[in-house]
């Protein structure tokens, strides 16, 4: 990783070598300006991590720079240097944007610290701004279709938002409990509060304690700081906890002992600490069998199941599903630089027919790939490949889906040629043959219907 470049503009020749070799020590590459013009020069060219700005300059001061800095780059920090520093002069320096104001003489080690900070908060800055753009682009709606089932989930949830209480997403695998935790945190009442997101599946006990509750130093070998939990972190705001069924029984009693007291404590810690968390949990597992087996505490149960909300798989929502996948590929077209991508017909026939038992994330994955093997922007039945063979309308699918009286006559020809096609490895002249067709017409077909040729030997077959 590169040093962090920091332009510093100050025409005081002394001050601007004391700071620069004390920077460059702590690992900092410099770049130098003395006037507000060649400042703004260097922040264009250069584009520095953060600013160090003289107040007093010889054709300006920090007041009428600051705002051309900020237009250059809004998000970079910058640190006013005065030694005449007065309280209206710090209010109106933050109002148009500094990150802090220092008197001179400086205190070099304060210096470092507080350019830390910045140059951190800058970072977490940029990071939410990445996660509201991911969440732009990838984003979707919790809601999406007009079926029954959905807009009974729509109905409750809505229902959720009036209170605070724990809330219960049950759902396979890619229906997307994610999404809906994240709506509800979004339009909730902590909507400005932190909401902090853990997957308890596959962490060890002292691993997810770790996590969740924090620790103190030396609370464990490797524990060579104390550390704050997710609880402290989202404090006010929301906790949403992930497979919440894998959880060790142990982590369950404390996380019990949380949500009925808003106390816990960290590993290592003697005393307790007040917590104000909202809890959304999340799992595919039937909790009622986990009870049984003694593996999920029936307590524990009855306090995150206070509003339970079940989401449908993807094959409970045929009516649906053509919505979906559309909405899906206008994202995928918006990543790959595509004015608009569609299904065919004949493609969405197919995706009907598919099982999906990996629910939206597995309908996502099918319809990328067949994004990169679409040359004009239609996905077509043959640029599909599922999954799981046994649920796909496609090989030995094909023979079964000859017998389906829904299809139309369209769909029974593609089967047929499809069939004829892998039985003659993909030799093309040979299938023309079988058919009783030409090879131009063939390929024809082959096009129109977006039948996938792959050459198989004839062994194999």
């Amino acid at each position: 990783m590169s040093k962090f470049e920091i332009l510093l503009i100050d025409d005081e020749p002394q001050l601007r070598f004391t700071v620069r070799r004390f920077l460059e020590s702590r690992g900092y590459s410099i770049r130098e300006a003395e006037s507000c013009r060649s400042g703004i020069e260097a922040c264009r060219e250069s584009g520095p991590d953060a600013i160090l700005l003289d107040y007093n300059l010889p054709d300006g001061d920090a007041l009428s720079i600051l705002p051309t800095l900020k237009e250059i780059q809004p998000e970079i920090p910058v640190l006013i240097l005065t030694a005449h520093a007065t309280v209206d002069l710090a209010v109106r320096a933050m109002k148009l944007g500094a990150e802090n104001f220092l008197t001179k003489p400086l205190e070099l080690p304060t210096l470092h610290i507080i350019l830390e900070r910045a140059l951190e908060n800058k970072r977490n800055r940029l990071k939410v701004a990445a996660s509201e753009s991911r969440i732009a682009r990838e984003f979707l709606g919790a809601f999406l279709g007009q079926g029954p089932a959905i807009r009974q989930l729509a109905q409750l949830a809505e229902g959720a938002l009036r209170t605070e209480g724990p809330v219960l997403i049950q759902g396979e695998t890619g229906v997307g409990k994610g999404t809906l935790a994240m709506w509800l945190h979004n339009n909730g009442p902590r909507s400005k509060e932190a909401c902090v997101d853990l997957n308890c599946a596959g962490l060890s006990r002292e691993l997810l304690e770790s996590e969740l509750f924090g620790h103190e130093k030396g609370a464990f070998t490797g524990a060579v700081s104390s550390k704050m939990g997710l609880l402290e972190i989202a404090h006010r705001g929301t906790v949403f906890l992930d497979e919440i069924g894998d959880a060790d029984p142990m982590v369950q009693a404390k996380l019990l002992k949380v949500l009925e007291d808003k106390r816990f404590r960290r590993l290592g810690d003697v005393r307790d600490r007040h917590v104000d968390v909202r809890l959304i949990a999340a799992t595919h597992h039937d909790l009622h069998e986990l009870i049984k087996e003694n593996k999920f505490r029936s307590d524990l149960y009855f306090r995150i199941s206070t509003i339970l909300l079940k989401i449908p798989p993807l094959r409970e929502r045929q009516e649906d599903l053509a919505l979906i996948a559309q909405t899906l590929l206008e994202k995928i077209a918006a990543n790959l630089k595509h004015a608009q991508m569609q299904l065919a017909d004949d493609a969405l026939a197919a995706l009907k027919r598919y099982s999906w038992p990996g629910n939206i994330r597995e309908l996502r994955n099918v319809l990328e790939r067949a994004a990169l093997l679409s040359e004009d922007g239609i996905i077509r039945a043959g640029h599909l490949h599922f999954e799981f063979a046994a649920s796909a309308p496609s090989s030995t699918g094909a023979v079964a889906g000859m017998d389906n009286t829904n299809l139309s006559l369209s769909d029974v020809e593609r089967l047929y040629i499809q069939r004829i096609i892998q039985e003659e490895g993909g030799r093309i002249e040979r299938a023309a043959q079988r058919l009783g067709v030409p090879r131009s017409s063939l390929y024809k077909k082959i096009k129109a219907m977006g039948i996938f040729v792959s050459k198989v030997p004839l062994a194999t077959l």
